[in-house]
């Protein structure tokens, strides 16, 4: 046995004198990025940084635990891939825009959420990273005409976006029109699919029953993911509201915490409520437990 061993020892000792013998490189191998074929990989344990999509994307089908190798180093954290990283003002320019979708592409956010007509652009920038594209519908009043919302769903879809998040039409709710809200909700879910749909409702308006009845009716209309705020309306995500509605919702939906969530403490809350998804402006700050930059004296829900 121990001479069939022998070549095979040598051969292998020869191998690693070789490497051994090569010129450092200037970048770890954590830093770089995979090129190699799958089907040929060397095995060298860095997967979950550099192929973090291909991480993520194993943990999506059902992994539960992922391995790694020495000196792997930092590895994305967990809240990231909750956030929709967003950027929804009105004087948003291209360079925004950029500058939101490379920090998406950096800390492997869920999405970037931006406005219908910047669907394009982000699309294009975020081409091969993973990072889905969401647009807002309605937004962010959500009494605009239902037949234009549904055709607002359908043509965000057509420019590349993964998921849509539409506002409830909360007058007809308040006015206790339940099929208008109802057929509201379908329209967009029919005009953007195969896209998810995120409902809006604008809980700072709602009182406790209303909430429900909301939650009940995007449940019904065939939406995907209940949300709270746009951001832009009274008030914003709650720890009661997100419980709330994950009580009403079971497993069967989404439940997004929007409108006010600034800090990693603020997601880390929300998560623990019942909150799958999360939407802010604030991501960076987020993830990094850095605070978030000045708003420019605008308050907190502007900023989303």
């Amino acid at each position: 046995m121990s001479d069939e061993l022998d070549p095979l020892v040598d051969a292998i000792a020869s191998r690693v004198r070789a490497r051994l013998g090569r010129s450092l490189p200037t970048v770890p191998l954590r830093d770089q990025p995979c090129d190699e074929d799958p089907a040929n990989c060397s095995g060298c344990g860095h997967c979950v940084v550099r192929r973090p999509h291909a991480a993520h994307a194993a943990a999506d089908a059902g992994a539960v635990r992922l391995g790694a190798g020495p000196d792997t180093g930092a590895v994305d954290e967990t809240l990231a891939g909750m956030i929709d990283h967003t950027l929804l003002k009105a004087d948003a320019t291209s360079d925004d825009i950029r500058k939101l979708c490379d920090e998406a592409r950096k800390f492997h956010f869920a999405s970037v959420c931006v406005n219908s007509g910047n669907v394009a652009r982000a699309k294009a920038l975020l081409a091969g990273s993973g990072v889905m594209v969401c647009a807002v519908v309605g937004f962010p009043l959500g009494a605009m005409a239902s037949s234009a919302k549904g055709y607002e769903a359908r043509e965000a879809v057509r420019a590349g976006a993964d998921e849509i998040d539409m506002v409830l039409n909360v007058g007809a709710l308040k006015s206790r029109d339940y099929a208008t809200v109802l057929d509201d909700i379908r329209k967009v879910v029919e005009g953007a699919r195969p896209a998810k749909v995120k409902v809006i409702l604008e809980t700072g308006m709602l009182t406790d029953e209303e909430k429900a009845i909301a939650v009940s009716l995007a449940k019904a209309a065939g939406a995907h993911f209940v949300k709270t705020s746009t951001g832009f309306g009274p008030g914003g995500a709650t720890v009661e509201d997100i419980a709330m509605m994950r009580r009403l919702v079971g497993a069967e939906l989404g439940v997004k915490a929007s409108g006010g969530v600034r800090t990693h403490d603020d997601a880390e809350k929300m998560r623990a409520a019942g909150a799958s998804r999360i939407g802010a402006s604030a991501s960076v700050a987020i993830v990094t437990r850095k605070s978030a930059e000045p708003t420019d004296g605008k308050s907190a829900k502007r900023a989303y």
